[in-house]
């Protein structure tokens, strides 16, 4: 039977279960691995799982070299502001070598990173970098917003032949919700519908998805009947799971905590404008976080960056919209 499990509990228990069934994966960051009390130095011991100086680059080139040389690396980042430093490996490096060597070297390390710290960590830790890695060549993106999901997810990274960055939002951190029982895993590119509805689609990543959901609630309370998408990936991207619920709905509402230029939503926008354009019967509405930095005032923070007020709003003007062309 499923089991409540919080969303942080539900990676490290993956990375647990996959460590112990494959003993090519290690596991290594900065601050983890300090004491003989970690409780991952105590199962797998300091071959396995170590502590490393503060170089992301070097952190980052050593995952490389190790998963080329048929290890699978986990690297701890903590922040994924931390890997911008060593982008030279995330994105020019990592992605490239299978295809530079005709399929011969496969490169499976997963790059783990929390993003999004929408708590008054302000401009350089929260943030949401990962428009910067979408479409980039032989990388893949997991974002979960579930703990199942978490779960599902890291255990397809790991197992994964090509570089993955795993990016786990702070604030879904102690949240709980189910886990299946057994080896669950969630296949990268398939989106989940996490609301079924009738009247317009919400697709939503991370942390927004859970707003999106309180959003969806919210207006069926006023008889508007919301559809939410986690697209769970965004490379590869789900896009047909969208068009066929926009086909269904009309209507869509792009929820993003990134700005809107440097964000996963305008290229969903861009993706619907191509191949959904025809079943929208109004134009897609966008909420994200406003172009600036995010401020350290709680009360700034709240105006820059969507809440589940702003996505009510936004769905109550698509349908207005329409009203107004009738």
């Amino acid at each position: 039977m499923p089991r409540d499990m919080m969303f942080a509990e539900a990676i490290a228990v993956a990375i647990t279960e996959e460590m112990q069934r494959d003993p090519s994966v290690v596991f290594y960051g900065q601050n983890m691995a300090m004491t003989e009390r970690d409780p991952f130095v105590r199962k797998f011991g300091r071959d396995r799982v170590r502590i490393t100086p503060i170089s992301e680059t070097a952190e980052l080139g050593i995952a490389v070299g190790a998963a080329m040389s048929g290890l699978r690396p986990i690297v701890e980042l903590y922040m994924a502001e931390f890997m911008l430093v060593a982008f030279d490996e995330v994105i020019n490096e990592a992605p490239r070598l299978r295809y530079m060597s005709g399929g011969q070297v496969k490169v499976p390390c997963v790059f783990k990173a929390g993003f999004g710290f929408a708590a008054g960590w302000a401009g350089q830790h929260s943030n949401c970098t990962y428009h910067a890695m979408m479409g980039i060549p032989g990388l893949k993106i997991a974002v979960p917003s579930t703990s199942a999901d978490a779960m599902g997810l890291m255990r397809a990274a790991i197992r994964d032949d090509n570089p993955v960055v795993y990016l786990h939002h702070y604030m879904l951190t102690i949240d709980k919700s189910p886990v299946p029982d057994g080896e669950h895993i969630v296949p990268f590119g398939v989106a989940d519908i996490k609301r079924a509805g009738s009247d317009v689609t919400i697709v939503a990543t991370a942390w927004m998805v859970k707003k999106s959901l309180a959003a969806a609630e919210t207006l069926a309370k006023e008889g508007i009947s919301a559809e939410v998408i986690d697209p769970r990936t965004l490379a590869p991207l789900d896009v047909k799971t969208i068009v066929d619920s926009v086909k269904k709905t009309g209507r869509l509402v792009l929820v993003d905590q990134a700005p809107r230029h440097a964000s996963a939503s305008i290229v969903i926008a861009g993706e619907i404008a191509e191949q959904g354009f025809k079943y929208l019967k109004v134009p897609v509405k966008m909420v994200t976080a406003l172009d600036t930095s995010v401020p350290y005032s709680e009360a700034l923070e709240s105006y820059v960056l969507p809440s589940e007020q702003k996505i009510v709003d936004a769905v109550k003007a698509v349908l207005m919209m329409q009203a107004a062309a009738v």
